[in-house]
């Protein structure tokens, strides 16, 4: 069945709505980072002059641009993560640094959560691999966890230098919820995951954005428009509300209606919001029912974006190079657009 994609996007006054449509297709407050035994590395302090910093030593954690004194000596690990209704609530998605939101079979949406900076020990629910996770995931030379997924899938985000640690292959790192049916109870110990790693991964791994030196100075604010409320609708099964928390200075989310919170009760909430419009097609795979798998493409594309950040948005061109490079966010003058330091949830949204 043809997928027919419908997008708007509306600034009134002080709100920023971002409708996105699918219709007629088969698609049916910051926590204290969790001790884990690490090895760091000394960060220089700022107006130091016995010189320059080294290149491989950030004075940021480069995931979040968030100053730090020591960096963790570790790669980035990312864990597929499911947002189905009987996936809620979840774990661990409060800990992570930048997560991806992408449409999945059904309309429904899955999360590439990245953690650096902030190792839960728990995530949950862990599904599988989508064939758009390669390019999310290579640019930082890390490990993608996950449940299983379709061979190809699988043979791309290893093609492209990602580690993979894998439930059906046996791996380390996971077990089951008895409280949760099955398949949406894989618990995920990112601790556990980041012992697997094979010695080859960037470590820290590298910055996917350009960041402000402190909150309040990136492009949003500075340049930016009002924006109380991000509507994102992904498909008709998957609507992502993002409303302004001047208190907290972040976006808190919504799935819909209802506030999306984690397991424990902690809202889940973004410093940045990043709204990408890409292209969508259905590929030649299909899942279990038979609806066909779907697929941003993100590698060697680029489109249109919004980013918003302390209660303001800002337009942005994206662009992707390859697989392994990060996305570019270029503003309407050419410069690069800044994020404000901090966490980052991006919307992969159906152009």
């Amino acid at each position: 069945m043809t997928a027919r994609w419908t997008t708007a996007v509306r600034v009134t006054g002080a709100a920023l709505v971002i409708v996105l449509g699918l219709a007629g297709c088969g698609l049916g407050e910051p926590e204290e980072p969790v001790p884990t035994p690490t090895t760091t590395v000394d960060a220089p302090v700022r107006g130091d002059r016995s010189g320059p910093p080294k290149p491989d030593v950030p004075l940021v954690w480069p995931l979040t641009g968030v100053e730090t004194e020591k960096v963790a000596h570790r790669p980035a690990v990312s864990v597929k993560v499911e947002n189905a209704v009987e996936a809620r609530p979840q774990r661990g998605l409060v800990e992570a640094d930048i997560v991806w939101e992408e449409v999945v079979e059904g309309g429904i949406s899955r999360f590439v959560a990245t953690y650096h900076s902030k190792i839960p020990d728990a995530v949950e629910p862990v599904r599988s691999v989508r064939p758009m996770d390669p390019a999310i995931v290579a640019p930082l030379d890390g490990i993608l966890a996950f449940s299983g997924g379709q061979g190809p899938f699988i043979a791309a985000t290893e093609r492209e230098g990602t580690q993979t640690v894998i439930m059906d292959d046996g791996a380390a790192g996971f077990t089951r919820d008895p409280g949760r049916v099955a398949p949406h109870n894989v618990i995920g110990s990112v601790p556990t995951f980041l012992e697997q790693a094979d010695g080859r991964r960037t470590n820290p791994p590298p910055a996917q954005f350009e960041y402000a030196r402190t909150v309040g100075e990136g492009s949003a604010p500075r340049a930016g428009k009002p924006a109380r409320e991000l509507d994102v609708r992904l498909s008709p099964a998957q609507r992502s509300v993002w409303t302004w928390d001047p208190k907290g200075k972040r976006y808190l989310r919504s799935e819909g209606s209802v506030a999306s919170v984690a397991a424990d009760g902690r809202r889940h909430a973004a410093r940045n919001v990043l709204v990408l419009s890409t292209f969508v097609f259905n590929t030649k795979w299909v899942d279990p029912s038979g609806a066909p798998v779907p697929e941003h493409r993100l590698a060697g594309s680029g489109g249109e974006g919004t980013l918003a950040s302390m209660g303001h948005s800002i337009a942005v061109r994206w662009s992707k190079k390859n697989h392994r490079a990060p996305v570019v966010l270029e503003l309407p003058g050419g410069k690069e657009a800044q994020l404000d330091p901090g966490n980052t949830w991006i919307e992969l949204v159906p152009r």
